[in-house]
């Protein structure tokens, strides 16, 4: 029985403030999931970590410190995806799948958390404003084929001329994990689709 869901997520900076508002980001954006571990009476953590490495340190010792949360590990891929999270991980990052993990405790932001900001070109202009330049926005169906660097140089030029200025991963990225809609972003990220149903089969099914 799954007691407690606990994510361990990279990003947030060094600094406390940020990673608490990184934390509430994550927290709105998968308020659904949230939703479904406060009926069943299971408890839920997001733990901002920094670094991807400080993510994967965070999470291996979460798999010993608490054995009877369902650890998952949520970090960026940093390049396409063609094989399963933990095989990625190996052969990029030279990260072994830890004892007592499966392929459903590791779950890639493909191919960087950006890729669901512009799945969400709507919501993206309403946060901006109108001198968002919605052109410079990949037309791509599935977002996670859009290269790492395509993505933050379009996402810089559609934002430039914006009165918040360039898009900045954490002063902007945290709020706009609050806005965009997931139900949008899981239908252009299967990535994203897969942890929503990993974690909603996970608390209905094993709690």
């Amino acid at each position: 029985m799954v007691a407690e869901v606990r994510i361990y997520v990279e990003g947030g900076g060094n600094r406390d403030d940020t990673k608490t508002l990184l934390r509430q980001g994550f927290r709105e954006f998968f308020r659904d999931l949230e939703a479904i571990a406060r009926e069943r009476n299971i408890g839920w953590r997001i733990v901002a970590c920094g670094s991807r490495e400080g993510a994967y340190r965070a999470f291996k010792i979460a798999l010993g410190a608490n054995p009877t949360a369902f650890n998952i590990l949520l970090v960026d891929a940093e390049e396409a995806v063609e094989r399963p999270p933990w095989l990625h991980l190996a052969q990029r990052d030279g990260w072994a799948c830890p004892d007592g993990a499966t392929e459903d405790h590791c779950h890639l932001m493909v191919q960087c958390m950006e890729a669901w900001f512009i799945a969400d070109p709507e919501t993206l202009r309403a946060y901006y404003g109108h001198e968002f330049q919605q052109g410079a926005i990949p037309r791509t169906r599935n977002k996670e084929t859009v290269d790492k660097e395509q993505l933050s140089s379009r996402l810089e030029q559609a934002t430039r001329r914006t009165q918040k200025g360039e898009y900045h991963k954490i002063r902007h990225g945290t709020q706009l994990l609050t806005r965009i809609n997931p139900a949008i972003v899981r239908a252009a990220c299967p990535h994203c689709e897969r942890i929503f149903t990993t974690l909603s089969r996970i608390m209905i099914e094993e709690a």
